[in-house]
């Protein structure tokens, strides 16, 4: 096999060169190529002998170099794709080395594109193997065992996979053969699609096979293929047949004695007595009620055992006997039907905890989720106890959804761009778990709550509304927009409502946003959005694909302030609600920069630590003087820093503009003033719009090119020295846009304008300066400003430079309760690396008692993580979730810090502000690092809107529920 790689290798060298990628739309005809080629993506057949020799089929290996292996090889061209893309078709287990297949340090992209391609397969007739899946030979399944098998025990024999991968391993136990089960579940979804897919009528019962199956399903299936017999071809008939033969072995009772076999390497294990206890118990226990609690306890338990038990075949069949545990509850949760609340808690505690030992939570998240069920005859809970563990028990079905995102979702993009069917894959994941029969119960609970308290929520006519919750009020008119995809590509437009699967980290001007993925609740989007009272929410992947008919309607959005949500159609709007978007006068509610103080004549560079919060808006922007104040306050938390301030960026474009004979600020104003001569004249908006996007772009990229002054240059590489203690190009250093329309009353302005990560040659250095200060002429940057500033021309860059902390994790303190609205209390959201939670990460969240404890709000779910090395730029080191981020000493210096910025700051600023601070942080070695303050900015015109009050209930927090109530 060394042989046939060195070729493969020469090969690609001399005939292709490895640097041209292959673009999607080759892959996509390659794809289509091989669907209709009898080998598929194999050129022929050959025997691999033991010595590494290749052989033709009809002359096997002899007996004295060993048995070897019969295979196909791969066609050239797919060759060339794994080595050019990394994109593997046709993966054949035995022509493949362990390691290389593990890809750890590929985000074990080889193992996923492995599982990607068996669900291709299961849904598309074999995908690239339509006709070559009768290639006889091309893969032996008998040599594809011995090699999982082998896989797995090099595999489970470290430990740290085990910690670090569990999810990620156990998932592909269920396509990787190793003399295992098949993965019946998916099997039957995959072919209720096929059917579908070639028979419409078949669509609703697919639906409900995909969201809510149960063993009554197959009468259904049989009734429908008797109702349409006549119209179903022979073909289609078989399909339905095989369905049903597979729906009655997956749903066949379960025999708990046979869970074990005879030779099971762990029974004289600690764990093998709880498994035989519990084969013991349940030997002749049918009912759902009884069985799932204790089956889910025991799959927590084989988790918790998998370190203790040393032997990676053991590890091997506690595995496999985990996927069977799993499959047992999937099939008889819906059989437990709760008659009263405390039952339905039960429910929700125990698929909760099967969801924990299957791998979906962490076992650390499941600790301090703190979902316990009730116990029995305890008698009341209050309004506000339920909707906690709501809160709680809905947090544990997106998690669950989010780690098969952070696992997969990569690998589906890239697939996704010459295989639109792959979209489908994480979907059929989710939807072949325990979290689906949780977040059926979930939504039972919500619903049940929802009609207690009064909150309901009235969007559209879809199902299962409890999933949606808002997370900031607002209210707003537009098209309404539903990317089921990648958000990243999708250019919005400030008129519409967009529903995402995730928010775009640079997202522009919209009018609302709802998204399954909120991030997290302090990055710079949700930041914007709550600063801005754009009404914003979240709800569920079913939500979302309910409310894809009504993509192109024009509706009417509201979030109230307790969190619930209307969405309806333009025609069912009240006249309340129509004169919400009565056309405004153009500079009603809109805010004013500040420029009356603003000091053009300061053009050295500044050491940070003789700036401060005085300083902000008349030498620099917020950034740069709040730092320099916590400097004074936090001498040993805060870096050494050099402010470059708006008087040496005005300084530079008073310089004449190449080839136009008008220097930069003559070109900009002059291009404000043409747009106001225009809009007097009745031009459209949107044509002054993008004659201005146009002009700003000539602008941008002049700015780009400017000749820096040589004084101004000299002066830098002496400051970097005085004060960085380091030559200019021999440290590395942010370089941080920090604006005069940033900070203000009533606009945050976060994240518009460009920040440089860890630079550090000296060039880079001089060209990143220009490229900050081109930056508020961005298109997204102009577009918020344009939107939300009266005086949107006097716009200032200064650049706040610091050197970079490689910190372990980072993230964002608000010195206020967001989710309970409490002053007093703390939220923080963290990521691992730098520039932590800013970005919209799926961070680590928690709300902080400021007198003491946590609730613990979200996981970190991101799988890659920026470190900054000493040599400049940014390295994306991949994560895993099996540890929390923040420990204790951390959320005990973050209380202080809270305490001591709530006490000092005002005093030392002489300021009256009474609000909640935004503040950027860091820990490197348990050590705190502060990077950034600002004021935490709320639109306060949201917060008490008339209208918005009318649609918050009233809630009695301290209603007492019974738990034998009904449900």
């Amino acid at each position: 096999m060394k042989k046939f790689a060195l070729y493969c290798i020469l090969f690609l060298t001399t005939a292709y060169g490895f640097s041209q990628k292959v673009s999607d739309e080759t892959i996509s005809e390659l794809i289509s190529k091989y669907k209709k080629d009898v080998r598929g993506p194999y050129k022929d057949i050959r025997w691999f002998c033991t010595d590494g020799s290749i052989r033709q089929p009809k002359d096997p290996c002899p007996e004295d170099i060993g048995p070897g292996v019969q295979h196909a090889r791969y066609k050239d061209e797919v060759v060339k794709l794994a080595e050019t893309n990394q994109i593997y078709l046709g993966q054949i287990l035995a022509y493949t080395d362990k390691k290389d297949f593990w890809d750890a340090e590929n985000n074990h992209s080889r193992l996923k594109q492995y599982q990607l391609d068996k669900y291709l397969r299961s849904i598309d007739n074999g995908w690239i193997n339509q006709k070559g899946q009768f290639y006889r030979g091309s893969i032996q399944a008998e040599d594809e065992q011995a090699w999982g098998i082998d896989f797995y025990k090099w595999l489970l024999a470290d430990d740290a996979n085990i910690e670090k991968n569990f999810f990620l391993i156990r998932q592909s136990l269920k396509d990787i053969p190793h003399s295992g089960d098949d993965n019946l579940s998916q099997t039957i979804r995959s072919q209720s699609k096929v059917i579908s897919d070639e028979f419409l009528p078949f669509m609703d019962l697919r639906v409900k096979i995909h969201s809510l199956p149960e063993i009554s399903d197959i009468d259904k299936v049989k009734a429908f293929k008797e109702k349409y017999n006549s119209k179903l071809s022979t073909s289609q008939k078989d399909q339905i047949d095989v369905l049903v033969s597979n729906m009655q072995k997956f749903y066949k009772p379960i025999d708990i004695k046979s869970l074990v076999a005879k030779n099971a390497l762990f029974k004289n294990t600690p764990i093998g007595e709880k498994i035989l206890s519990y084969i013991s118990s349940h030997n002749s226990e049918t009912a759902a009620s009884y069985l799932i609690p204790d089956t889910s306890e025991l799959l927590v338990d084989i988790r918790e055992s998998l370190p203790d038990v040393k032997n990676p075949m053991a590890r091997l069949q506690l595995l496999d006997l985990s996927l069977k545990l799993e499959d047992l509850i999937f099939k008889t949760a819906p059989q437990w039907e709760p008659e009263n609340l405390q039952q339905t808690l039960e429910k929700i505690c125990y698929l909760g905890m099967a969801t924990t030992g299957s791998g979906y939570i962490e076992l650390s998240e499941w600790d301090k989720i703190n979902l316990k069920a009730p116990i029995e005859n305890s008698g009341d809970l209050t309004l506000n106890e339920l909707t906690n563990t709501l809160e709680n028990a809905r947090s544990l079905v997106e998690w669950s959804a989010s780690m098969v995102k952070a696992n997969f979702q990569h690998i589906v993009d890239v697939y996704s761009g010459f295989e639109p069917k792959t979209y489908g894959f994480i979907d059929d994941k989710i939807r072949g778990s325990i979290a689906l029969q949780l977040g059926e119960s979930v939504g039972r609970l919500g619903d049940f709550i929802a009609k207690e308290s009064a909150l309901t929520n009235k969007v559209m006519d879809i199902p299962n509304q409890s999933s949606f919750r808002g997370l900031n009020p607002g209210y707003a008119f537009g098209e309404l927009v539903v990317v089921d995809g990648n958000p990243d590509n999708i250019e919005v437009n400030s008129n519409h409502i967009y529903i995402f699967q995730r928010p775009p980290s640079d997202l522009k001007p919209v009018a609302g946003i709802a998204t399954v993925s909120e991030g997290n609740m302090v990055s710079h989007v949700q930041l914007l959005a709550r600063n801005l009272g754009i009404p914003n929410a979240a709800l569920s992947d079913e939500n979302l694909k309910s409310l894809k008919k009504y993509d192109g309607t024009k509706v009417f959005y509201a979030v109230s302030n307790k969190g619930n949500i209307i969405l309806k159609p333009e025609n069912e709007m009240t006249e309340t609600e129509q004169l919400l978007f009565v056309k405004k006068e153009r500079n009603e509610e809109r805010i004013e920069v500040p420029v009356e103080n603003i000091l053009l004549n300061e053009t050295n560079i500044l050491n940070l630590r003789n700036v401060d919060a005085s300083d902000s808006g008349k030498l620099c922007g917020p950034k740069a003087a709040n730092l320099g104040q916590l400097k004074k306050m936090f001498p040993e938390q805060v870096v050494e820093g050099l402010v470059i301030p708006f008087g040496i960026f005005r300084e530079h474009m008073n310089q004449e503009m190449p080839n136009l004979g008008i220097s930069y600020w003559t070109f900009l104003n002059l291009m404000f003033a043409k747009a106001e001569r225009l809009q007097n004249e009745g031009v459209a908006e949107s044509d002054i719009e993008n004659y201005q996007l146009e002009q700003l772009a000539i602008l941008r990229d002049a700015i780009k090119s400017m000749t820096l002054s040589p004084e101004f240059v000299s002066q830098l590489e002496n400051q970097f020295k005085t004060i960085l203690g380091k030559d200019l190009g021999e440290i590395p250093v942010f370089l941080r846009s920090d604006t005069n329309m940033e900070d203000l009353k009533d606009f945050t302005g976060a994240g518009l304008n460009l920040t440089l990560f860890n630079v550090i040659n000296k060039e880079k250095i001089l060209q990143g300066i220009k490229d900050v200060w081109a930056s508020p002429y961005t298109e997204r940057s102009f577009k918020w400003r344009q939107k939300y500033l009266l005086n949107p021309e006097n716009v200032f860059p200064s650049i706040l430079v610091i050197p970079s902390v490689d910190v372990d994790y980072s993230g964002v303190l608000i010195t206020k309760g967001i989710s309970n609205g409490d002053e007093n209390d703390l939220t923080v959201a963290f990521s691992r690396g730098a520039g932590g939670a800013v970005d919209g990460q799926s961070a680590e969240t928690y709300l902080i008692y400021i007198e003491g404890g946590t609730r613990f709000l979200a996981p970190a779910r991101e799988p890659y993580y920026n470190s900054l090395p000493v040599t400049g730029g940014t390295l994306k080191k991949l994560a895993t979730f099996e540890k929390p981020i923040l420990n204790q000493l951390n959320i005990n210096q973050i209380r202080n810090l809270a305490n001591t910025i709530r006490k000092t700051l005002p005093k030392e600023t002489n300021s009256d502000y009474k609000g909640a601070f935004d503040v950027e942080l860091g820990f490197k070695d348990d050590k705190l690092w502060l990077f950034q303050i600002r004021p935490f900015v709320e639109n306060k015109k949201a917060l008490s809107s008339g209208y918005l009050e009318s649609i918050t209930p009233v809630i009695d927090k301290n209603k007492s529920i019974p738990l034998s109530k009904k449900i």
